[in-house]
């Protein structure tokens, strides 16, 4: 799945495709590098972000659903929260709605999706953007997160969609720590086993990445001015964070995601490639 931010303040990439034609050209070059999906989200859920007025949302959106979904010759999702954006977007020719708050922050998305027979990703989010990091705390990370996503795939399902049509994401990121988001990594299957549904799994450039990678000492990437992470210390920016997000997007897959929602999609294809490669040589073997 590949991130189309018409954003002017997503974490990554933000205000570099906020004009339709620039958003469009760069889901098509994501599709040529092998993106499968193409994600289209017009309102930035990074950590302490800001809503955006669905009128606002909707003009940033539309243009670009309707360019791609005639153009680019593969499923698009829209990423938003909102049932009007989600219709609107769903008759601009959009298939699959990714809604980061599983139905809870407009529960007539639900009804929306299922009228349509859109797919529909729920996703785990504690709190909203605006402070679902301030002090995040589970007793299981892993059985909570779960249970949760159990509960909205239930609430989908109440909504009339097919369960062909779901799919679940643990929403590494939303509202953990980094020892939320590796644990919920690291224990992948037990999410998949859970769950019943295609997994998807967003970890592309994310800061437990740069954490991680500053923390063992790499912060040598070119104008890194080290940047802080409470007790880790020095953390890499989110240009240095690519070789990363490869490592966790075959750890991933090899532990049972079915979809990797990702900024490069060349890099996250080509690695995907060689993994199933090579689980062909050792399913021959």
């Amino acid at each position: 799945m590949g991130v189309v931010n018409v954003t002017p303040d997503s974490f990554s990439d933000g205000g570099r495709f906020l004009e339709p034609e620039a958003a469009v050209a760069h889901g098509l070059d994501l599709v040529a590098a092998g993106a499968d999906v193409l994600d289209v989200g017009g309102e930035s859920t990074r950590p302490g972000a800001d809503p955006v007025p669905a009128d606002e949302e909707l003009t940033r959106v539309l243009p670009v659903v309707t360019r791609l979904a005639a153009e680019a010759g593969c499923p698009v999702s829209i990423d938003t929260s909102k049932a009007v954006v989600a219709e609107r977007a769903l008759a601009a020719g959009a298939t699959i709605v990714n809604d980061v708050t599983a139905g809870r922050a407009d529960p007539a998305i639900l009804d929306v999706a299922a009228e349509a027979g859109a797919g529909y990703v729920v996703m785990h989010m504690r709190g909203e953007p605006r402070t679902m990091q301030r002090d995040p705390r589970y007793d299981d990370v892993v059985g909570e997160v779960g249970a949760f996503l159990v509960e909205r795939l239930d609430a989908a399902r109440a909504a009339g969609m097919a369960a062909a049509a779901l799919a679940a994401d643990p929403g590494i990121g939303f509202g953990k720590t980094l020892a939320h988001n590796l644990a919920l990594l690291a224990r992948l299957p037990e999410l998949v086993e859970a769950v019943g549904v295609p997994l998807l799994v967003g970890t592309s450039r994310k800061r437990f990445i740069g954490a991680v990678l500053g923390a063992a000492g790499d912060t040598g990437a070119a104008g890194d001015t080290g940047g802080t992470s409470g007790a880790l210390g020095a953390e890499l920016p989110v240009d240095a964070r690519e070789e990363g997000t490869l490592a966790t997007v075959v750890f991933a897959v090899e532990r049972g995601a079915r979809l990797v929602r990702v900024h490069d999609a060349r890099g996250a294809a080509r690695a995907i490639r060689l993994l199933d490669a090579l689980r062909r040589a050792g399913e021959a073997a």
